[in-house]
C-alpha cells in the first residue's frame, strides 16, 4: 500500500526513543494512524504539532501492518491556539473526539469540510462558531444525529424551540414550555447557517452535542467521555 494526502495532525505518542506514532486527519483516507522515524529532532518536532496541516507520504509493505509516513509541513495552523487558553482547550476536545470516534481509512466525505473549516479559521474572532458546527455534524457522520425537522409532539414544523434529550428531535414553544428546564434549545444558528452566534447560543450548543456524543456514542461503545470535553462549557465560562 502506497499514497500521498494531506490532513491534520491530531495525535502524537512516543514509540521507542526517537521515533513516534502520528494520527492524522486525511482529505481522501480519513484519520490514519503510522510510524515516524525519528520524530522528537528539532526539525521533525516543529512539524509535528496539533493542529498543523501537512502533506504525508504512506506506505507499508503488507496492507495490515502499520503505515510509514514522510511528513511535510503545508501550514502551521498550530500557532494560532497558542494565544488564547480556550483555543488550546477546544483543539484538544478536536483532538480527542477526532482520534476515539473517526474510523481509521475510511472516507470522510463532506465532514471533512467542518474539521477543516475549523482548524482553517482558528485566526478568525468567531472561531468557536467552526468548532459547534464541526460537534454538529460529528453526530450526524457517527449515525447519531438529530432530527430537527419537526416537532416530536405535535410534528409541526413552525415555532421548533427545544430538542429532546430522549428522542434528540425537536420541540415547538407550544409543546415543550412546560419542561424547558429539562430541554435543550433549539440550534436556531446551526439550522439557519449562521456563523455569528451569540455565546450564549454557542453554550447552549455545546451543551446539548456533549451530551449526545456522550449519550449516543460513548456510553453505547463503553468509552470514557473525554474529561477536556466534559469540561469545556465551564471553562469557556469562566474565560
Amino acid at each position: 500500500m502506497q499514497f500521498t494526502d494531506e490532513g491534520y495532525i491530531t495525535g502524537l505518542r512516543r514509540h521507542g526513543e526517537n521515533s513516534a506514532i502520528l494520527t492524522v486527519v486525511t482529505k481522501e483516507h480519513g484519520k490514519i494512524c503510522g510510524f515516524v522515524k525519528s520524530a522528537f529532532s528539532k526539525k521533525k518536532l516543529a512539524v509535528l504539532q496539533l493542529g498543523n496541516l501537512i502533506k504525508i507520504d504512506a506506505w507499508s509493505r503488507v496492507e495490515e501492518n502499520m503505515l510509514s509516513l514522510k511528513i511535510e509541513l503545508i501550514s502551521p495552523y498550530a500557532v494560532n491556539f497558542l494565544s488564547s487558553a480556550d483555543k488550546l482547550q477546544v483543539l484538544s476536545c478536536f483532538c480527542n473526539l477526532c482520534n476515539i470516534c473517526l474510523p481509521e481509512q475510511q472516507s470522510l466525505d463532506k465532514f471533512y469540510n467542518f474539521a477543516s473549516n475549523f482548524i482553517n479559521l482558528s485566526h478568525e474572532e468567531n472561531w468557536i462558531t467552526n468548532y459547534c458546527y464541526f460537534e454538529f455534524y460529528l453526530l450526524s457522520f457517527l449515525g447519531v444525529g438529530l432530527d430537527l425537522s419537526k416537532c416530536v409532539v405535535t410534528s409541526s414544523t413552525k415555532n421548533l424551540t427545544y430538542v429532546s434529550p430522549k428522542s434528540a428531535m425537536a420541540v415547538s414553544l407550544e409543546a415543550g414550555l412546560a419542561y424547558k428546564d429539562k430541554l435543550f434549545k433549539f440550534p436556531k444558528f446551526i439550522v439557519e447557517n449562521n456563523y455569528y452566534p451569540s455565546i450564549e447560543e454557542v453554550l447552549d450548543l455545546l451543551k446539548m452535542t456533549g451530551f449526545f456524543l456522550n449519550k449516543n456514542f460513548f456510553q453505547i461503545h463503553n468509552l470514557q467521555f473525554p474529561l477536556v470535553r466534559a469540561n469545556l462549557c465551564e471553562n469557556i465560562t469562566k474565560h
